[in-house]
């Protein structure tokens, strides 16, 4: 109960500290999750995330009920503890040593994290994560298919449902880094996507400079979206292809405003296919493949793995 203090009884840590790193928040090991209970680590003190309570070298004891949504920095700037616990799973401190893999999915831990984050704040993590933890996300995503109850989860609810009378839009902010130079915009751009009355997906990139806004005019960058299980160059799980073939789509439904498609502009008629897997709800993590159109060509990586957020606009606050 809140404010009670609670006896532990100390046995074998699973997670333990080496030498001193770096403060993990507390609320990362005090919250709970059903694939997790049972979480201990040493650190002059012993955290248990089966009784919720905080036990250090001064018995100071700590309710979960305490934890508040943000702490004040120095700066005077907000920091959330939902999204610094995503950061933390995916980026533990070099002395904490891991919990064994087989005790629980990772997966569903990091689905879980970025859920109890609200809709209007998880565009932070296109800021917190850096694009070595976006690729430890597209790892651990892998972990999802180990759980056939998660596999069945999606990011969107728009491709999720079905037996949809009109076309219905969402727009994501996608965050990526080493595409090619003639299209350095990937690192930062927006993403469309829609179906029609005939339950057909597809999908739009639009880039994020005004001059590249201003081309994607006479050159919009559409793909079909598909359902798909195997990134096709490594043989490994996903969810969805996003296939941009010449971009010539008899497209009979397309969003107002949005312009008719034309063919692609090299690479991107050059088989580039984005392979996606769910991360949670309006997340999601791909890998983008350039397989070219020519049977002895080597398929390679367009850019590093790319993060995708869902636009929450109506809610959306800038603090």
């Amino acid at each position: 109960m809140a404010g009670t203090a609670t006896t532990l009884t100390v046995t074998a840590p699973r997670w333990r500290w080496q030498h001193h790193h770096r403060s993990i928040p507390v609320s990362f090991f005090r919250r709970r999750h059903p694939r997790l209970r049972g979480l201990e680590f040493y650190r002059n003190g012993v955290v248990d995330s089966t009784c919720g309570a905080v036990s250090r070298s001064n018995e100071v004891n700590v309710s979960p009920w305490d934890d508040k949504p943000f702490r004040i920095l120095p700066s005077g700037k907000k920091a959330y503890l939902d999204e610094q616990d995503v950061v933390t799973f995916l980026d533990p401190p070099k002395g904490l040593i891991p919990l064994d893999p087989s005790s629980y999915n990772p997966a569903a831990y990091l689905w879980k994290k970025i859920e109890d984050i609200p809709e209007e704040r998880r565009h932070r993590l296109l800021r917190l994560l850096e694009p070595r933890l976006v690729s430890m996300a597209w790892q651990i995503a892998g972990t999802r298919y180990e759980d056939p109850n998660l596999m069945k989860k999606s990011a969107s609810t728009l491709l999720s449902s079905s037996d949809r009378d009109d076309v219905v839009l969402e727009y994501y902010n996608c965050r990526t880094s080493g595409g090619p130079m003639p299209i350095s915009w990937i690192n930062s751009f927006r993403k469309a996507v829609f179906t029609c009355k005939d339950g057909q997906a597809y999908g739009r990139i639009i880039s994020g400079s005004l001059l590249a806004a201003f081309a994607d005019s006479f050159s919009p960058l559409y793909f079909t979206v598909r359902q798909h299980n195997e990134v096709m160059s490594t043989e490994q799980p996903c969810d969805l292809a996003y296939e941009f073939g010449d971009g010539l789509y008899d497209i009979k439904e397309l969003p107002l405003g949005f312009p008719r498609p034309v063919k692609h502009p090299y690479p991107f008629n050059d088989q580039i296919v984005v392979y996606v897997r769910h991360l949670a709800p309006g997340v999601s993590v791909g890998q983008a493949w350039q397989e070219g159109t020519k049977l002895e060509q080597v398929p390679r990586k367009l850019c590093r793995e790319i993060l995708m957020v869902k636009e929450y606009t109506s809610l959306r606050e800038d603090q």
